[in-house]
């Protein structure tokens, strides 16, 4: 498949111009967004965190390199959360649109599917939105990932688990999707190796709207923990059908949808689930470069009128490291600006950045830690976000076990 892709791709670009040139003093970043389909309440904060940042580097000059001021244009199209157009609208952003530099998609199995064509051509792709860790063990060279890898994802829950119930019984379930399982695998493995007992593994299809036979095996199997989760649409029903079938759970943690701050509107059924999060606005990294958590989240509260969770704040990370290493670099070229971003070690608002270098896991992060939220009511009786591991992060003291009603 690989072989056949890149034949069609070398035959594209003999019959359309050289791609990589930055022209007008522009840098062309391209990328597509999931703006239609079932990924859209994930990639939307996504695409926003990248506009702000445009917004912002072309408000204040440009981005400055070689001695020339570089305006940032945005290229996307919308991908409809359809790994079958990310080949083909990628393809269109280098050869047609000469994009300088690619963002990925949202979603690891979209960015996988990107990164395909992103390497052939030897183009730089910041990936956010995309922690599944396999597609950096392929021997590719020139991505570069946000996001904590997906195997380490649910270790902050368990490690929730074993300070407040160690003989807890857990029910891992989780979608079938490649990210979410590369999330459960590295929780079952952490399980065990914390002597934590996994009562319930099972896996569902990520189009899944009635929850109830999984319901049931959750509450046969004895299960007071419940762990796993994939994106928004089947975790924010997975959250509500618990709630509204009583499951008295102590623990639930889901991956991705309780991060989106529409998840409040389940009511009761969100209260108490928690999520491991990339980034919450009450982190206190102190900065190498760029704004602040605090300076960051009022200015995309000023903008876009909503709090911003992780996949916005990820999103705008991505160009912030971008525009650092292009800067570093003093230069556009991409092995310049490879050779930066391979020897980055820095301090975001975002949080460590850090990517591994061997060749057999080049461009995995290696640096960017975790924490974990969960939503509580706070003195105007309104849900808020707030974290709650690890203690040295937290904001707030996590309730355990629940309230009956979940």
């Amino acid at each position: 498949m690989r072989k056949s892709l890149m034949a069609a791709l070398l035959v594209a670009s003999a019959v359309l111009p050289a791609a990589g040139l930055a022209q007008a003093n522009t840098l062309t970043i391209g990328f597509t967004s999931s703006e239609t389909g079932k990924l859209n309440a994930d990639a939307t904060p996504q695409l926003r965190g990248f506009e702000m940042w445009r917004d912002q580097v072309n408000a204040n000059g440009g981005i400055k390199a070689g001695g020339t001021d570089y305006k940032v244009k945005l290229k996307y199209y919308d991908d409809q959360s359809k790994a079958g157009r990310v080949q083909q609208l990628y393809s269109r952003l280098i050869l047609q649109d000469n994009a300088d530099f690619l963002f990925s998609p949202y979603s690891s199995g979209l960015t996988s599917t990107a990164a395909v064509v992103s390497e052939q051509f030897g183009k730089i792709m910041l990936t956010t939105g995309a922690a599944e860790g396999k597609t950096y063990k392929l021997g590719n060279k020139y991505l570069f990932q946000m996001y904590t890898p997906a195997a380490q994802y649910l270790k902050s829950a368990l490690e929730v688990v074993k300070a407040n119930n160690p003989k807890a019984k857990i029910a891992l379930v989780y979608s079938n999707d490649g990210f979410s399982q590369g999330a459960a695998a590295g929780a079952a493995d952490a399980a065990k190796s914390m002597g934590l007992n996994i009562v319930l593994n099972q896996s569902y299809s990520p189009d899944t709207t009635d929850f109830g036979p999984i319901i049931n095996k959750i509450v046969s199997s004895g299960a007071n923990v419940l762990i796993g989760g994939g994106h928004y649409a089947d975790g924010s029903t997975l959250a509500r059908q618990l709630y509204d079938k009583k499951s008295n759970l102590e623990f639930i943690s889901l991956l991705v949808a309780p991060d989106i701050p529409k998840f409040a509107s389940l009511g009761e059924a969100a209260e108490g689930v928690t999520v491991p999060s990339q980034w919450e606005p009450s982190v206190a990294y102190k900065p190498d470069f760029g704004p602040t958590a605090s300076q960051f989240t009022t200015m995309f509260q000023n903008k876009y009128h909503t709090k911003p969770g992780y996949h916005a704040a990820g999103g705008y990370a991505a160009g912030l490291v971008l525009q650092h290493a292009i800067e570093q670099a003093g230069s556009i070229k991409t092995a310049a600006v490879a050779k930066t971003l391979n020897a980055m070690d820095a301090t975001t608002f975002y949080g460590h950045i850090r990517f591994a270098t061997k060749a057999d896991e080049h461009g995995l992060q290696i640096g960017h830690d975790m924490v974990l939220a969960q939503w509580q009511q706070g003195s105007d009786g309104k849900l808020e976000s707030k974290v709650v591991w690890p203690k040295s992060a937290s904001n707030a003291a996590i309730v355990y076990p629940l309230k009956k009603s979940h």
